[in-house]
Formats: C-alpha cells, sequence, structure tokens
C-alpha cells in the first residue's frame, strides 16, 4: 500500500504545534480601562464685589465665601486702591495707577500737563485681549455698571443687566450654557451702594444685608460651576475681590480669596519691613497735585521729617524735595547728601523774587552709614527779619539754625518728591531706602521732636491736628505710597522701582510684623489679571508692563500633579 507522505507531515506539524502550546500556555487576558490623559481645561471666575472691605468681610462672615477659605490662598489687607474706575483698571490691566492713570468713573486717562501733547500715549491692553490672543475659549464680563462696560468692550459676552440680581441671573446662564467660556468676571455694586448710605461697616444694617445679599449671589455663580456638563474635565481658579473697598475719598484694605480644591489654606500677608530702594536717577515717588497743600509761601511754619537709609556716601545726591533743581536759580528747599556721610537742607526764593542763590544748612549727620536714621526739618517765622531753619538727626539738634528770610516764599510749582534732583550741575544718586515721611504745619519744638523719633502710632502724636501729610512707605506693591493723615494726597512711584523685604530691619518709626516666612506676598487688585494669565498658562511678558504678580507659582506642588 502507498502511503502519502503529505498527511504524515501534516500529522506531525499539528502535533509540534500541539506541544508548543502545551509548553508556553497562553496569559490570561487583561483587561485595562482606558486612562484620559488629557490635562483639565483651565478656567477663571473672577467675581468683585465692589465697596466690601476686608476687615467688614470678616466681621460678616457670610455662609459661601467663609467657605471658600479652607482651600483658598487669601488676605483681608489687600491694598486700597485711590477709585472705582481706578481699581476696575487694575483689576483688567494687571498695572497700577501710575501705568494706566484712569481715576475718574468715565475711565479716562488724566491728563498729564508736561506730557508732550504730540507724544504717544501708551494705552495698557487688558487681560481679555490676552487670553483670546492665546487660547482658543470665550470670554465674558457681567456688570450693571455701564461704564465698565464701554470700558471693556472685548469680550464675547457682555450683558447690558442694571442691577445685581440681573447680573447674577446672566452670569448663571452663560456659565450653564457657554462649554467654550475660558473667563468670566463677574460685578456687584449694591454693598459700594450701600455703604455711601449709612457708612461702610457691618454695624449698617443695609451694608450687611447687602453683604449678605452678595454672598447668596455668589453661592449661586459657584453651584452653576459645579453644574457645568463638563465641569469633571475642568480646572476652575476662583477669585472673589473688591475693587475699591469703602468710601471714595478714604478708603480702606480690600480682600482677595483664590481658591481651588487642590489649594492648602494661606494668609496671604506682608512678611518683614518691605521697601523701595531708589538706585536709579529715573526713579521717583511724587505727590503729582498737592492743590498747593505743601506750598509753605514767605511765612507758614512746617516741619518735615523723613526716615532714611543710605547703604553708601555720595556727594550732592539730592533725595527728598519740593523744589526746582539746585543752582542759579533755585526755589523751593531741598535735601540732599554731601560729603563726609553728612547732608544738607537748602532753602530758596529766586524764583519768586528773592535773592540770588540758596541758604545752605550743612553738617547734618552722619546718616550714610547703612542704618536707619530719622532726620527732621523744621522751618519757623520768628520775626519779621527772621525765619529759621533747623536740622535734627534722631532728634538731636546737628548743624547751626539759618536763616532763609531773604529767599521770601519758598513755594514751587514742583513736586513733593522722594528721588533725584541735579544739584550744582550734579546728577549724582546714592542707594536710598526711605520710610514715615511726615509733613506738618508748625514747627515742633526741639522737645516734642526728640520724645516722638520712634513713634508707632500717629495718632498719638501731640501735633496730630496738624499733620498734613503722613506716607508710611511700606506697602510692599504697586506704585502708590497711601498717605495715612486725614489731610493730604497719595505720592505716586514711576520709573524703574522694585519692593523688596528688608526683614527685619524695622526703621524705628515702624510697628513690627511678624515674619511668616521668606514669601513676603502683599496682595493687590492688579494681580487678579496676573493670576488670570498665570492659570490660563499664558506667559506674561516684559512687555505686558505688569505690577499684579502670579504668586500662585510659589505653591505650585499643591495643584501640578
Amino acid at each position: 500500500m502507498k502511503i502519502r507522505t503529505d498527511y504524515i507531515l501534516s500529522a506531525i506539524l499539528a502535533m509540534v504545534i500541539f506541544s508548543s502550546c502545551k509548553k508556553y500556555p497562553n496569559p490570561d487576558p487583561v483587561f485595562e480601562e482606558l486612562v484620559n490623559n488629557v490635562a483639565p481645561q483651565r478656567k477663571v471666575l473672577v467675581i468683585s464685589i465692589d465697596g466690601l472691605t476686608g476687615a467688614e468681610l470678616q466681621a460678616v462672615a457670610p455662609v459661601n465665601i467663609a467657605g471658600l477659605q479652607k482651600n483658598s490662598k487669601y488676605s483681608y489687607q489687600t491694598l486700597a486702591t485711590g477709585s472705582d474706575a481706578g481699581g476696575w483698571a487694575s483689576m483688567v490691566t494687571g498695572t497700577s495707577f501710575s501705568r494706566h492713570q484712569i481715576e475718574s468713573d468715565d475711565f479716562e486717562r488724566i491728563e498729564d500737563p508736561d506730557n508732550d501733547e504730540h507724544g504717544t500715549i501708551v494705552l495698557q491692553r487688558n487681560v481679555f485681549d490676552y487670553i483670546t490672543q492665546y487660547k482658543a475659549v470665550k470670554t465674558a464680563l457681567v456688570t450693571p455698571w455701564p461704564n465698565l462696560r464701554d470700558y471693556v468692550k472685548n469680550t464675547d459676552f457682555s450683558p447690558v443687566v442694571s442691577t445685581d440680581v440681573a447680573a447674577k441671573d446672566s452670569a448663571v446662564h452663560i456659565i450653564q450654557t457657554q462649554q467654550s467660556l475660558g473667563a468670566i468676571f463677574v460685578n456687584f455694586r449694591a454693598v459700594q451702594a450701600a455703604g455711601t448710605h449709612g457708612g461702610f461697616v457691618a454695624g449698617n444694617p443695609g451694608y450687611k444685608q447687602a453683604i449678605v445679599q452678595s454672598d447668596d449671589y455668589v453661592g449661586q455663580i459657584l453651584a452653576a460651576v459645579k453644574a457645568r456638563k463638563n465641569y469633571g474635565n475642568e480646572d476652575w481658579l476662583i477669585i472673589i475681590t473688591s475693587n475699591h473697598s469703602g468710601d471714595v475719598n478714604q478708603p480702606k484694605d480690600g480682600f482677595t480669596m483664590v481658591y481651588n480644591p487642590a489649594f492648602k489654606p494661606l494668609e496671604l500677608k506682608k512678611s518683614g519691613f518691605n521697601s523701595v530702594l531708589f538706585n536709579n536717577a529715573g526713579l521717583q515717588a511724587i505727590v503729582p497735585d498737592d492743590q498747593g497743600l505743601y506750598n509753605m509761601g514767605a511765612d507758614q511754619d512746617f516741619t518735615v521729617q523723613m526716615q532714611v537709609k543710605f547703604a553708601k556716601v555720595t556727594s550732592n545726591n539730592a533725595f527728598l524735595s519740593k523744589s526746582n533743581n539746585a543752582g542759579t536759580n533755585f526755589t523751593g528747599w531741598m535735601w540732599y547728601q554731601s560729603s563726609a556721610g553728612n547732608m544738607t537742607m537748602c532753602a530758596g526764593g529766586n524764583l519768586n523774587g528773592a535773592a540770588t542763590g540758596r541758604v545752605n544748612l550743612t553738617g547734618i549727620g552722619p546718616v550714610s552709614d547703612n542704618t536707619w536714621h530719622t532726620v527732621t526739618m523744621t522751618v519757623k517765622r520768628i520775626n519779621a527779619t527772621t525765619r529759621t531753619m533747623t536740622a535734627y538727626v534722631d532728634g538731636v539738634l546737628k548743624g547751626t539754625p539759618v536763616n532763609i528770610h531773604s529767599r521770601l516764599s519758598v513755594s514751587s510749582d514742583e513736586p513733593l518728591k522722594v528721588g533725584r534732583r541735579t544739584v550744582d550741575g550734579v546728577n549724582a544718586f546714592s542707594t536710598l531706602n526711605s520710610a514715615n515721611l511726615l509733613i506738618f504745619n508748625t514747627a515742633l519744638d526741639p522737645g516734642t521732636i526728640s520724645a516722638n523719633v520712634s513713634l508707632k502710632e500717629m495718632s498719638k502724636h501731640p501735633n496730630y491736628q496738624n499733620l498734613i501729610g503722613y506716607w508710611p512707605m511700606d506697602e510692599g506693591a504697586e506704585s502708590v505710597y497711601y498717605n495715612k493723615a486725614a489731610q493730604g494726597y497719595n505720592m505716586t512711584l514711576s520709573g524703574a522701582y522694585s519692593w523688596a523685604s528688608l526683614a527685619d530691619n524695622y526703621p524705628p518709626g515702624t510697628t513690627p510684623e511678624p515674619i511668616l516666612s521668606n514669601l513676603s506676598i502683599p496682595t493687590t487688585v492688579s494681580d487678579v489679571a496676573a493670576l488670570s494669565l498665570y492659570w490660563m498658562k499664558i506667559d506674561i511678558l516684559p512687555d505686558f508692563n505688569y505690577d499684579g504678580k502670579p504668586y500662585l507659582n510659589n505653591f505650585e506642588k499643591e495643584f501640578l500633579k
């Protein structure tokens, strides 16, 4: 019988295959879940409760806002702003007043008479402009304030509403229906209105009720965010703040609540003493318009006091003045560093028709030893022919008082200024930290000066009623030295300024604050724009000119996984 070899080969091959399967069994099947590797979409909600102060928010502690604190970076001492419109301009542009120059409710820049009428006006772009430039998302602004709607015109949604409840309803609708929404700013105005009738205090029933009502609106908006269809794939940063806190004429510190479920709670504060170092020729702080308050004429007595810390000796370095540049045609008064670590005070009235030149009071010091010193100048009219200028350092008489009567009026059209002025053609500058600038409309006597060199609570000064300017100069952020006296005006910083913490190196007239950590984070409304861009992963470039700080970058280990 003939045997077919093809059958035999097939059988052998089958046995080999079977044997192989038995020796190397197939593993049990594993069913893996699909992992979503797409990062959650970052989105921003900002709610401004205009007129709400940090202190009164703490006092009332409304349930919804208070409930966010356990997952927030928060502050009840957000720096006060100069006006309603100025606060909103800072909030949406990330810049301080010295850059956006907006103060009045029409949101128009103030006119600077010293600017070239044909010069370029730099308009600050708002945060929505940057968001839509870099991200394919929708934006919204919901406010019952028509002027604010007119100022911010580039959002995708800006419903016309006239009340807070309508603003809340519109915000909820946008959040519920617009899945491509990336950033929404919501504005409530009733707290501001209530405060103007009865006071910006929790003891005012109308003010307190407006706070509670606004908090209820906040709760409804937060609920709308959590009810979004794609909320599980979204990562919301929620900022609740106030554009301007308290009365327009007497602003108070505001508040900032920056919330995300991943955040650990931390109160944001200024740590230690914070100061601007005056170390370049273009840096200055001025009172733009004092309405003549600091012009002392030919017979007004006055006192000027400031604490200074110079890192080095420099000659002809003018650092405090209410004058033009010191030279032959000099009018006003000026302080400048001179030789051997001392300083000079001078007065002149040439432009007012007085004698040529100036009167110098020399030998004041030493002051240039990198430690804090309290420098005081008094000007007092003694009689028809005598008006003396006297100097003190740390409460001790220095130099020989001089008679400045022949210079007549020391009034000047130039602003009160901290920063460099030219002295005899020399444009020197040093490294100055300054603090606690005081101006009294009376000449303090030697005993009062000596006894109050280190006074920390200025309201207890025996001549407090004569105080017409008091600038602690320790804000730690933005570009304003706030006047804390009952009279007077704020000072505006400009030029290449930067704030730095001097830790526990306090001037004698400053109350020490706890050194909480190596982080000093005083909060401002201009931070809102910076935080919004940071959260949406938009780089803040140098040409944005931001004053606001994206301080969440200090805490990334909490929320970056």
